[in-house]
């Protein structure tokens, strides 16, 4: 009896090791892009990009509503509505091509502050590793692109740790030592150098087969990454 109970335990120990190595293993897959795709503010969404856009939309006579900063159906009707005026497609989606007609620029680089240095350093050590140190720059530059970019967050954290963002984030590569050039390349970055010519995305061919990723316009190629916009 005592055979057949360890043999039990083994199996179901077998099945447990076995389920947590796929569920990390696709954890893995799933954030490989080391670029995430454009978040854009549709119904649900909520954030100082939706209160500019409220207030847009208000301007032009179309949104009746108060100005919450909440993307409901009402701001969505409002929009397409504002899409359709304005010869782009009502999807009621306020992506990039709306978002540029509506004049909106969400967000600014901060500071080269000790601490936004430490925290834009860690995550380019983490996710350029082995690059040169021009590359290295283009990774801050990057991440400072998006902070000015409306589909994404609106700060360096948000950026940063925006879900599925960055590889390293999920394999733990954000918490190793960083590299002492990496904050010299993160000064750099946060003081306005940009080697990719304003590129919000980059990733490695070699470590990713990702659709959307291989079909964005490729700008620059430094090092083993790809920069697009």
């Amino acid at each position: 009896m005592d055979i057949i109970n360890n043999g039990k335990k083994s199996l179901n120990s077998f099945f447990k090791i076995t389920l947590g190595a796929i569920i990390i293993f696709a954890m893995l897959i799933g954030a490989s892009n080391t670029a995430a795709k454009p978040v854009y503010s549709q119904q649900g969404s909520q954030g100082t990009e939706v209160e500019e856009i409220q207030r847009v939309l208000k301007e032009w006579g179309i949104f009746k509503g108060e100005i919450t900063g909440y993307f409901g159906t009402a701001t969505e009707n409002a929009l397409r509505q504002y899409q359709k005026n304005n010869g782009l497609e009502a999807t009621g989606i306020a992506d990039e091509a709306t978002l540029k007609k509506m004049g909106i620029t969400i967000g600014s680089v901060p500071n080269a502050t000790d601490a936004n240095i430490n925290l834009l350093a860690r995550i380019i050590s983490a996710e350029g590793r082995g690059e040169s140190y021009v590359g290295q720059v283009a990774i801050g530059a990057v991440i400072c692109n998006r902070i000015e970019h409306p589909s994404f967050p609106d700060t360096l954290q948000g950026v940063i740790y925006q879900n599925g963002a960055f590889t390293a984030i999920v394999d733990g590569q954000f918490e190793e030592d960083v590299a002492e050039s990496a904050y010299y390349a993160a000064r750099d970055a946060l003081s306005g150098w940009d080697p990719t010519g304003g590129c919000i995305y980059y990733f490695n061919p070699k470590k990713t087969d990702d659709e959307y990723m291989h079909s964005r316009e490729v700008i620059k190629i430094i090092g083993d990454h790809r920069f697009c916009m």
